[in-house]
């Protein structure tokens, strides 16, 4: 059993009778119908659809608990605070830990929604960890799994080009969200060119934003690096042939759970 304390993470607290149908008109994930003690996977866009911030959002009792980027938990609070109008809603940070776990499912620790194999998740465990921080974020890059404060660039991508459709991060029978008319479109449309995906090298790490070649073509741009580990925002339609960052051959892997390319 592997169990890790996420130091990039932190916890945001809504409380008050209005809070499930505050969060679920700001969400691109169904708040709703979530039940006492399940957690879901969603993100906070921009009114243009891009990411801003992700979110696990826990049902607890009459609460809900966000896990969130601590580098956006405050302000996140504060425009949380916001948005709320007249609503009988409270918006709190808190000083509670993130864990996760991967191999086995330790007791108070739920399954992530993301991914089958992904792992499990809990707020304020108080057992011993047996993995860091980096030994997560290798499990899950290895699966192909974005972390979106990690792994894309901020405020330009949109959250189908970081797999949320196929993550369980986007209800799309919900109805209105901040973001949701361009998020629906690409929906619609069908066809996804861009996609994040991991990829492998030998050697130096690549630099965040440097890009991945197929010739003399673009072909993605680096958006992670953790390791001999990247993940990258990469062209579909381009992945056939020899991939390269700084002259250098990277190994792009496609998950089976991303679908191909089909244009």
């Amino acid at each position: 059993m592997s169990i890790a304390r996420l130091n990039s993470r932190a916890v945001i607290r809504i409380e008050g009778p209005d809070a499930r149908h505050f969060l679920h008109n700001l969400l691109t994930q169904n708040v709703e119908t979530i039940e006492d003690g399940e957690l879901r996977f969603g993100a906070l866009l921009t009114p243009q659809g891009r990411l801003m911030v992700d979110m696990m959002v826990w049902a607890r009792g009459n609460e809900l608990w966000l896990d969130v980027p601590v580098a956006a938990r405050d302000a996140l609070a504060q425009r949380l605070s916001m948005y709320k109008l007249r609503l009988n809603v409270t918006v709190s940070a808190t000083d509670d830990a993130v864990f996760v776990a991967w191999v086995e499912q330790p007791e108070g620790f739920v399954v992530d929604p993301r991914l089958e194999g992904l792992g499990f998740r809990a707020i304020g465990y108080a057992g011993e960890t047996t993995a860091s921080e980096d030994d997560w974020h290798a499990h899950r890059m290895a699966l192909g799994v974005a972390e979106a404060a990690m792994d894309t660039p901020q405020d330009k991508t949109y959250p189908i080009e970081a797999n949320f459709d196929l993550t369980n991060g986007i209800d799309f029978h919900k109805g209105c969200f901040i973001g949701q008319e361009t998020t629906s479109r690409m929906k619609r449309r069908g066809t996804i060119k861009n996609r994040i995906l991991p990829f492998r090298f030998e050697g130096e790490a690549p630099e965040i934003g440097a890009e991945v070649l197929n010739g003399e073509r673009r072909a993605g741009e680096v958006t992670g690096v953790l390791g001999q580990q990247g993940m990258a925002l990469m062209r579909l339609d381009r992945m056939d042939g020899e991939l390269t960052v700084d002259g250098r051959v990277v190994v792009v892997n496609r998950p089976d759970w991303v679908p191909a390319f089909e244009g």
